[in-house]
């Protein structure tokens, strides 16, 4: 899943994003009000932290904007403990939740979870996805061939994520990168090829097919 991090402290911001990267997420981070509009409406979300205190435009008029275009992305606002701003103005702009400055990355992360089940069951979505004897459970974030798990890595289980949301249609290597790195990804883009290759040996290497000059489709049962 892809986050966009709004936050003019850079070091708390990379801070962030380092720590939610080595979860399994892909993360993007831009330092001011403007700029995040821009990125959160253009880009492809599942979930924006976003800070009050932005320089360009603030918090509120950033989660205001996009609530009045229709963006419904889960918003996690972010704010000083100062008296200045308060939770309930914070919601009535739009925002998901609100975490108070300083808070422990452990109940960030839990907030950014249970923000993210809340959406998929809003939507009627599954979070496991059965394709023949492969199933994916998005959620417990657990693998299964047959009857056996199989142990993924975290970068490993989002590659095979993006494939199986997506199971029967061609996802190109641009698109994995976007989702599973990040948009300023400057490394190898065969990096792709290598966790396909590792996917194909930890599971079956019929499952992932390669459509030459196109991408990969993870097949589905026939």
């Amino acid at each position: 899943m892809r986050l966009l991090i709004v936050e003019d402290e850079k070091r708390l911001a990379l801070s962030l994003a380092k720590g939610l990267t080595a979860e399994g997420y892909a993360v993007d981070v831009v330092h001011d009000g403007r700029e995040g509009l821009h990125q959160a409406t253009e880009g492809s979300y599942d979930l924006v932290i976003l800070d009050i205190m932005l320089p360009g435009l603030n918090g509120y008029r950033v989660c205001a904007a996009l609530r009045a275009a229709g963006h419904d992305v889960p918003i996690l606002m972010l704010t000083a403990k100062d008296g200045e701003y308060d939770e309930a103005e914070g919601l009535d702009t739009g925002a998901d939740d609100y975490l108070t400055k300083p808070f422990s990355y452990v109940v960030l992360v839990a907030r950014i979870k249970a923000l993210l089940r809340r959406r998929g069951q809003g939507a009627g979505a599954s979070p496991v996805h059965v394709h023949g004897d492969l199933k994916v459970d998005t959620a417990a974030r657990r693998v299964f061939l047959g009857d056996a798990e199989v142990t993924l890595t975290a970068r490993e289980f989002s590659v095979l994520e993006h494939l199986v949301v997506r199971a029967g249609e061609v996802v190109s290597k641009g698109e994995i990168l976007e989702h599973v790195w990040d948009f300023a990804y400057e490394g190898d883009p065969n990096i792709v090829e290598v966790y396909v290759s590792t996917l194909r040996r930890k599971l079956r290497a019929e499952l992932i097919r390669t459509v030459r000059g196109a991408g990969y489709r993870l097949e589905t049962a026939r």
